[in-house]
């Protein structure tokens, strides 16, 4: 008895440690930044920019940036150059940064608040601003992105498709959802998880660096104003790609009234930077890796497709056979595959309900995909498009090797010709909504202006991953 009694002081007593410790390490934060803030109103630089580091230390952004220019990996672009000054600017306050204190809420006993007057609440420092660039094809967006990215010292960082991001906030609050205790009868209770989400992912990460950011689902634009506004609170720091400016974000999108303030919180906490060069650098100079893109109609181009699969399964240490992926809980079948290599149908990829989840996944299985009977996409196959443009974009981001074969040539795979029957289902549709045509030609549904201009980058990508330098860093056999 006496020894439990002891037992209890001594766990009694190291939970006051515990606790004590908690509350001055939570205390010195608080003064901390403080006197950080008082620090920063005379001096001026960022409070978060350490004293040690100043503006005549050497720029590893650029020093990288010169030597790919050096030895020729890259050629010297002015907006690119322009753009790289304002990221080194980040990269360097970003070393010493920390958002942590940014979401701990204040400790009880901290008598910082009598520091202040009555109507001032304690400070919470201000995070960085974050970076938006946006520009045309084949730029060198993403480039900058993972230049920026891996130069970048502080260990809170994470760089993601824009679609994967937005699949595992889905995700997160699906799960938060189904944690909550189920309401009892004739007792109504709301309940927000978006902002708890934001919270979540601000305690794993700092900084967030987004490639393709792109708004095309109704059901993401609802959510991205309080997301973000959420990760903003919490101190994360964004920078992202796109091919478009801010203000064209989900533009012709279904109740874009609600998704345009996302645009204004988007704006006052990242710089927009514009990238449109007139370049695409994707098309020049590019060696490619040999015959990756066989056209349906040319002569044994389906021949010449099964020997360059045989070829490659022949060195997989596997059989040719299907195989299936669990993905969430559904089976997703591929009918042939070998090792790390699948040979597909268009129709098996993207006229089944597939999405971002599913190409994620199939990226994470398989280095190299065929991709058969690839028709001309027209506008009325929004769906197939859709899918399509998502497909190569996960696979691209993935390094996944691509060889295709279609009825078209690839200049020539978008058709932007409606489809008769097309037209008359969405002129029904129409119809049955009351819908003027004002008002359709508002709707990205009708006028396929996001695949249309979507496709262009599918397009600028598929020509890359032809290349010599894709197909060699997409050899998984070598890591």
């Amino acid at each position: 008895m006496a020894a439990a009694h002891s037992s209890c002081l001594t766990t009694g007593c190291l939970y006051r440690v515990i606790f004590k410790e908690i509350s001055l390490f939570k205390r010195s934060l608080y003064a901390g930044f403080k006197i950080v803030r008082v620090c920063s109103s005379l001096s001026g630089p960022h409070p978060f920019l350490s004293a040690s580091r100043t503006g005549n230390e050497r720029s590893e952004v650029l020093s990288r940036y010169d030597s790919l220019v050096c030895s020729a990996s890259l050629r010297e672009d002015a907006q690119q150059r322009t753009a790289l000054y304002q990221l080194e600017k980040l990269n360097r306050v970003m070393t010493d940064y920390n958002n942590i204190p940014m979401y701990l809420p204040p400790p009880k006993d901290c008598n910082l608040q009598s520091q202040f007057t009555p109507h001032e609440e304690i400070p919470k420092p201000q995070p960085p601003c974050g970076h938006y660039i946006y520009g045309d094809v084949g730029t060198g967006k993403t480039m900058l992105l993972d230049l920026f990215y891996s130069c970048v010292k502080n260990r809170r960082k994470k760089r993601v498709h824009f679609n994967a991001f937005m699949l595992d906030v889905h995700r997160r609050i699906h799960k938060l959802k189904q944690s909550l205790p189920k309401r009892r009868i004739g007792k109504m209770t709301m309940y927000d998880p978006i902002f708890p989400v934001a919270m979540e992912i601000a305690e794993e990460t700092c900084l967030i660096c987004f490639d393709e950011f792109q708004v095309l689902d109704i059901a993401d634009a609802m959510i991205l104003k309080q997301l973000f506004e959420g990760l903003f609170k919490c101190g994360v720091v964004v920078v992202a790609t796109s091919n478009r400016p801010p203000e064209d974000l989900y533009k012709n999108g279904l109740q874009r009234a609600a998704f345009v303030p996302f645009i204004g919180v988007l704006k006052k906490h990242c710089h927009a930077i514009n990238l449109n060069t007139g370049i695409d650098y994707r098309t020049i100079e590019m060696e490619l890796a040999g015959r990756l893109y066989y056209i349906s109609s040319e002569p044994d181009a389906e021949n010449a497709i099964n020997t360059l699969f045989e070829e490659l399964a022949y060195r997989q240490n596997d059989v040719t056979r299907p195989r299936v992926l669990n993905v969430h809980g559904r089976e997703v079948t591929l009918s042939m595959t070998c090792g790390t290599i699948a040979d597909c149908t268009f129709q098996e990829l993207c006229e089944r309900p597939l999405g971002a989840v599913d190409y994620l996944e199939i990226a994470r299985c398989f280095d190299t995909v065929f991709i058969r009977n690839v028709p001309q996409l027209r506008v009325g196959m929004k769906d197939q498009a859709r899918r399509f443009i998502t497909l190569i974009d996960n696979f691209y981001d993935q390094k996944v090797r691509v060889v295709m074969l279609a009825d078209a040539p690839l200049h020539c795979l978008f058709d932007q010709g409606p489809m008769n029957g097309e037209e008359a289902r969405d002129r029904l549709m129409l119809d049955e909504l009351g819908l003027t045509d004002e008002a359709s030609s508002r709707l990205t549904l009708f006028t396929a202006e996001e695949e249309t201009f979507a496709f262009q980058r599918t397009v600028s990508r598929l020509r890359e991953m032809q290349s010599e330098q894709y197909w060699i860093r997409g050899d998984r056999s070598k890591k």
